[in-house]
């Protein structure tokens, strides 16, 4: 079935997980297809991607990269890629269902409404995450704060991974400048986009941390987004 809609979803060693959500998307009733972006993954979550493929060969798509290149440039090979192949509305959400595959329909809605990028936030209404440590929750509720404050962005949540873009949003941003690879990737393209002049709309979700896999959240990951914010603010932006 054709879709304008695409979901790129980054894994590494996401075998608990990626049949599930896969098959949870496509039974969605607005149709998205989906672009898996593997780095290498040595517990063969590749392999089930194939798999899934026999029963959906016009709705799921894989990548498979040599070894494990980072959030970044996942995000961003499936962005030329999903340039490349037209599709008008373009997603990134994690494997793990921190995000609810359920709620993709909202983000998909406030854009073709008039929104050119819709965030997934966990902070615009509130704080709405469940199962993480208090101390998890702290950093990056004012790890987010910081971001804003420091860049002048009027968004809550800086560093959500659950996104929806127009396909001009990202046409426009110079992929090739994007310097941060981890979790500041998401900042960054923000950041981006905003001043660039896109009409950014936070949506209201609730976030759950994995039960199931493990996570691949570090120090160095925050270490980047501190730092790299510092530099962003001083750089230039310019559309591609």
């Amino acid at each position: 079935m054709t879709s304008n809609k695409i979901v790129i979803i980054p894994t590494f060693n996401e075998k608990e997980n990626i049949e599930k959500i896969v098959k949870i998307i496509l039974s969605i009733e607005e149709v998205f297809h989906i672009l898996i972006v593997d780095d290498s993954s040595p517990d063969g979550t590749a392999d089930i991607v194939k798999k899934l493929q026999i029963n959906f060969p016009e709705s799921l798509f894989l990548i498979e990269r040599k070894g494990k290149l980072g959030l970044g440039t996942a995000y961003m090979t499936g962005f030329n890629w999903s340039i490349e192949h037209r599709y008008d509305y373009i997603f990134e959400m994690d494997a793990d269902f921190s995000h609810n595959p359920m709620d993709l329909p909202k983000l998909y809605n406030v854009c073709r409404e008039g929104a050119d990028l819709a965030i997934g936030s966990r902070y615009c209404n509130g704080i709405s995450v469940i199962n993480w440590p208090i101390g998890r929750v702290i950093m990056s509720y004012y790890a987010s704060m910081y971001v804003r404050k420091v860049l002048g962005i009027n968004v809550f949540d800086t560093t959500s991974g659950f996104k929806c873009y127009k396909r001009e949003v990202l046409e426009k941003i110079d992929l090739s400048k994007i310097r941060m690879k981890g979790y500041g990737f998401q900042i960054e393209m923000k950041y981006n986009a905003i001043k660039l002049g896109y009409k950014v709309k936070e949506v209201p979700i609730i976030f759950v941390d994995r039960t199931e896999g493990t996570s691949k959240m570090s120090s160095g990951i925050f270490g980047e987004a501190f730092w790299g914010v510092m530099k962003m603010k001083f750089r230039k932006i310019r559309p591609r």
